[in-house]
Parts: structure tokens; sequence; C-alpha cells
């Protein structure tokens, strides 16, 4: 039995792609010296661990002067590499909820970053709990993370599932215990919802 539903966001509810912007700005080219020059996504761990956005981002730019003006369009342009919504998903949130069956957010995202997603999203509104790395100050794989949700949500680890598009977050949940689905497109989640008994074929649309 499934006592709740944990979404992951980024590549499961909206897109995360900040080359494609980088591109438009500032040219392929230019794009993969930049990133191959400077650890923008390393660094973005300190921002969904909890770190404030603006310090982390005119941090890095200090330490790399030479590139401050892509640094700077981490946060400038940053709402627009959250981007497309995956609409089949936000279908499938809907209706769970709709259901009556509990849906979280499990994501690794900053404090102040999920609120701008929020912002251009509205539907990341729609949760029944929003687990946020960047507020708890714990992040994906790591076990402490999951161990807290399964406190506080109060259900056991068998009747959890979750669905993450990357390996090494489901590969945690699956050891504690929780139901996974490794995410690649919408319809293969909504197979699986189908398939737990959750949503009918016509509920999964």
């Amino acid at each position: 039995m499934i006592n709740a539903v944990l979404f992951d966001i980024g590549n499961v509810l909206v897109g995360w792609n900040p080359f494609a912007v980088y591109d438009v700005l500032i040219g392929p080219d230019r794009r993969r010296a930049f990133f191959d020059a400077v650890p923008m996504f390393k660094e973005n761990e300190r921002i969904d661990l909890g770190d404030d956005f603006t310090e982390v981002v005119q941090s890095i730019a200090q330490r790399y002067p030479e590139w401050s003006t892509e640094i700077e369009i981490w946060q400038t342009r940053w709402a627009d590499m959250v981007s497309p919504s995956i609409d089949h998903s936000v279908r499938l949130l809907r209706a769970l909820r709709a259901k009556g069956i509990p849906v979280y957010a499990l994501s690794n995202f900053g404090d102040q970053t999920f609120g701008f997603a929020q912002d251009r999203y509205p539907f990341l509104r729609e949760f029944d709990h929003a687990y946020i790395s960047g507020r708890l100050k714990m992040i994906k794989p790591y076990a402490d993370i999951y161990a807290h949700i399964e406190t506080d949500c109060g259900f056991a680890p068998d009747t959890l599932l979750f669905t993450d598009d990357l390996p090494a977050n489901i590969d945690t949940a699956a050891s504690r215990g929780w139901n996974t689905h490794l995410f690649t497109d919408p319809q293969g989640w909504a197979n699986c919802l189908i398939s737990h008994g959750l949503l009918s074929e016509s509920e999964a649309q």
C-alpha cells in the first residue's frame, strides 16, 4: 500500500537546462569554455544546502573575475533555466491530490530559488508538503534528508513512492525501503502510478 507519493522537481515537473539559456546569451563555444573553467553546478550545491543565493554568486565572481559577466547570468536569468513545465507530470500530481493521496516534493533547491520557481509555476505550491534541501539544510542523495522525511510524515518507508531523474537519489531511497521510479518521461511515471493502483489509465492521461 502506498500512503504518499514524492516528486522530485527538476526534470520531473519542470525542466532544468542552464546550458540552453547560456547558448542563447553567449553562444555554445563561450558557454562550453565557461562551464569548463567555473564549476557552477558544484557551487550551486551551496545554494541547495541553504547558503544565500546572492552571496554564493558574488563569492564565485570574486574567485573568477574574468567570468563575472557569465556568472551574473546564473542569478539574473536563473528563472529562465527552470523551463519548461512538464505538463503531463503536473497533471499526474493533480490527479493524485484529487484522489486524496498525499503528494510531497523532495527536491534539491535553494530556499530563495524555490520561491522564484513557485512564482513562475504556481503549481509548485500545490504539494501537501515540500521537502526542500535549502530549507532543511540537507541534500540528496545523502540519507539524512530521507530519514527526516520518514520521521516528519509518519509513514513507513515501504509505503512511500518516490520519483527522481537521478539514479543516485533513487538508490538512496530504495536502500531505505522506499518504492522508487527512475523518471525518464512522464508516461513512464504514469504507468508506474497505474501499476501501483493509485491512478486509472484515464486518470493518468
